[in-house]
């Protein structure tokens, strides 16, 4: 959402500071998946939605998925952090603190979760290993546990 703050509307993740980071080490693959997984980390920091991270306290594994037609999708496997995370809150509860706010937001749907940020404390969290280096999300990434309540 260009022009919104990140302190109207950002991610938080709910971790639970008595769970140890897992830090995963790298997968290897065949050379064919580490230039789909190269171009898609370009194209990700071109528009800004990662960055360089250097020392992450959790980091995730790449996975590469090959799609139906042609090609790779690159996901990152954040298993470990999910289990770390509290468990959403009961849809009632979310209704109730919707209740009385008057603004609405409109977002695209096809990259609706890219639209949103993550809170800058929270960032790190989001870092995922490649074989060029560390990265970490600024927007909020597919396949976190919570991300659905935010979006």
């Amino acid at each position: 959402m260009p022009g919104i703050s990140p302190d109207i509307i950002s991610h938080r993740l709910s971790v639970n500071l008595a769970v140890r980071p897992v830090r995963q080490k790298r997968r290897a693959y065949d050379p064919e998946r580490y230039e789909a997984m190269r171009a898609e980390v370009d194209r990700l920091s071109s528009i800004g939605f990662i960055r360089e991270v250097d020392y992450p306290t959790w980091l995730a594994n790449v996975v590469m998925v090959r799609k139906p037609r042609k090609g790779w999708r690159m996901c990152v496997d954040y298993t470990n952090l999910n289990r770390a995370c509290f468990p959403l809150p009961r849809i009632d509860q979310l209704v109730d603190a919707t209740a009385g706010h008057a603004l609405l937001s409109f977002m695209d749907a096809y990259s609706g979760y890219n639209q949103i940020f993550m809170h800058p404390e929270d960032q790190a969290h989001t870092s995922f290993i490649t074989d060029r280096g560390l990265y970490c999300y600024k927007v909020m990434p597919f396949g976190l546990k919570n991300a659905g309540a935010t979006y």
